[in-house]
Order: C-alpha cells, then structure tokens, then sequence
C-alpha cells in the first residue's frame, strides 16, 4: 500500500543527492531524499574540496566553520611511494580539507528536502509512468545518488556494467593524541599525496585540524592490501605517521569517467554522482562531478516541467558530456610502456617542478583551467 508520494525521490543524501534535492526543493518541488544510514555518517574520502566546489554549492564559509573543520590548503607534496618527493607552494589558498561526516550532514540538512534516513531500498518497481519504492512510496521521478553500489543505478545496469574497471580505496579519519600528532612530520596546510611506482594509483596523507586522514586507492583492488601496506611503512620512515594507526580502515569502489559503462538516464530515471561513475580519471576525486551532476540534472528535470519521458532528460547526457567530456572507453596513458619505464618516467615528471604544478595539481587534482559552475 502506497503510504507517501512526492514529486521526487532520491536514493542517497551525499553531495550529489543533496545538491540536486536543494535545487528541485527551492524550485518548489517537494523531494524526499532516503538513504540506508543516518547522518551524520562516516564516508571513505581523502576530504579535500576546491573553491569552485564552494563557489558552485553558494555555501557561506562564516556559517560552514561554526563547530566544523575548515583547513585552508596551501601546498601539495608530490611524489612516488618510496622514492623523493617535492612540494609546491601557493601564496593563497587553493582547496579546503573538510570531514565528510560534517560536509555531508551539513548540505543534506540545509537542501530543505524531507529526509527518511536510516532506510533501505529494498524494491523498485515501475508504476506505470512513475515509481513504487519499498512498496509504499510513490514517485514520478526517481534520482539514483547512491554511490557505486546505488540500488537505482544496479536497476538500470547495462550488459557491459561487470567489465567495468572499478578503483579500490581503503581509508581512515581519525583524531591523533596529542604527542602522536607531535612526532608527525605532516603539514596542516599541505595535501601529501604520492603515486604508485606503476601509476596505477596513489597514497594521500592529510592533516586537518586534530584530525589526521591516510589512505590509497588503486585500479586493481587485489593489489590494494599489499600497496596499503608498504605505503604505510614508508610514511613511517618518511613523515613520522605510526604504521600501527588507532582505528580500522574503510574501503570504497567508484568508477572512473568516461569509461563508465553506466548509462545515466531512462524513462523517470537520472543518475548522479558516484552512481553515474563520474569520478575525475586523474584524481579519482568524485565531490566536484557529484556537485555539478546534481546541478545539470536538476536543471534538466525543470526543464522537463513533469514530463519524464526519456528524451526529455536526455539533455542531461549532453550536458555531462560537454561539462566531462566524451563517455567512452578511458586508456591509461603511460599502459603501453614497460613497467620499469613508467616507473623512470614518473619519477622523473614529478621531480619536475613544473609538471608537478601546472600539470598534476592544477590541472589533474585543483582542475584550475575549469570555472565553477553556477546557478541562479
């Protein structure tokens, strides 16, 4: 029996979920967003968010800093696991290390959207030209925001999905006692963040505020454990951070764009975020696109007026592409050498102060040539 009924459902309160339920909620449709946890909620991310994203989200900074982490980043340091590393300075801020825990709770709290958390989808049924969700909430519209393992986007699965490449992370937040944040070597202002010698993924370390995040993320997740591992005896040796960490660490799948095989719209259907697989191919970094995923898709779903026929969200595919690029099949650039001369050649670029600046971090991780992107 149907028990609630909206104008939109969305699976899944993260950024891209709250970002597109604020913009629908402010244009006076009445969105319910559900998710299997409540808030706020740990979330596996090395946690760090450019101005453009600020900038795009229109978040006031004075009200964001009241009881909740805001490190100002200055400064990148660059290199292979085990190998030297370089930095690179900036003489003004150019990104924000945040808790997802506190980000998340905070952009789902204020998207005025009506919240049922701690819930899971458990059915998805068509109703004719809409949505029956757990067999009780009706919808004409139903926006998949759930992450890799989004039960909306595994409803829409193409027959390529389980061929798709999927990048492994494993990570932990924790605060540091006092003489344990003493002996580390680790700069507040400063994202250390270190490629694998086969280029295949890279090991970040972050300190912001009390609070210390280390983590690694790889395309071949069998491989994950042992990476982990050395990455975190050499932090060890190289910065001080105790191999032996207070906590467990947290894993995490996301695709990477354009060889996401995860087609984003159907009939009263959109994906965004993570479900859509729109993580950055570079970075892996996945809170910008989820951002402005959510933003073209609710545009999309305005201009739509109701009617939620495929080819009226269809736009939405042109915008990602125009936005991201192209979906197609991704290459790994450097896959076609030998995997000793990548490892020469990324030592080599990223000792290169030039090519670490203009080239890994501006373009790679800050996506600097790429403006915000605004709303009204």
């Amino acid at each position: 029996m149907v028990g609630d009924s909206c104008d939109a459902l969305i699976v899944g309160g993260g950024p891209a979920g709250s970002t597109c339920a604020r913009q629908l909620a402010k244009a006076g449709l009445d969105v319910l967003v559900i998710d299997k946890q409540g808030f706020p909620r740990d979330k596996v991310c090395a946690g760090w968010v450019t101005p453009a994203v600020f900038e795009s989200l229109q978040l006031d900074f004075a009200d964001y800093r009241q009881g909740r982490v805001l490190q100002e980043i200055r400064g990148f340091r660059t290199g292979v696991i085990g190998g030297a590393a370089g930095e690179t300075r900036y003489g003004e801020t150019v990104s924000f290390g945040i808790r997802r825990c506190e980000f998340d709770d905070y952009l789902l709290r204020r998207s005025g959207a009506r919240l049922r958390l701690g819930e899971t989808v458990k059915s998805i049924a068509r109703d004719g030209a809409g949505w029956i969700v757990n067999g009780e909430i009706r919808a004409p519209l139903l926006i998949g925001a759930g992450g890799h393992f989004c039960p909306v986007a595994r409803s829409l699965r193409g027959p390529g999905a389980k061929s798709e490449t999927v990048v492994a992370a494993q990570e932990i937040e924790l605060r540091l006692p006092a003489a344990t944040r003493a002996a580390c070597r680790v700069e507040q202002d400063i994202v250390q963040f270190y490629f694998c010698p086969d280029l295949k993924g890279y090991g970040w370390c972050f300190a912001k505020g009390e609070y210390l995040n280390v983590g690694l993320g790889r395309e071949d997740s069998h491989e994950l454990t042992r990476h982990l591992a050395e990455f975190r005896q050499w932090l060890e040796a190289d910065c001080g951070v105790p191999q032996e960490l207070p906590g467990k660490f947290n894993g995490h799948a996301y695709l990477l764009y354009p060889a996401s095989r995860r087609s984003p719209v159907d009939g009263g259907v959109l994906l965004i975020g993570d479900a859509a697989g729109l993580a950055y191919p570079r970075s892996g970094e996945g809170i910008r696109p989820a951002v402005e995923s959510g933003l073209m898709a609710a545009e999309v779903v305005l201009q739509a007026a109701g009617d939620y026929r495929a080819s009226r969200l269809a736009p939405y595919l042109d915008r990602l592409a125009a936005r991201f690029g192209p979906r197609g099949e991704g290459k790994d650039a450097a896959g076609w050498l030998p995997a000793g001369v990548r490892q020469s050649l990324a030592a080599r670029l990223l000792a290169t102060g030039w090519f670490a600046r203009h080239v890994v971090i501006d373009r790679w991780f800050l996506h600097a040539q790429q403006p915000a992107m605004l709303t009204a």
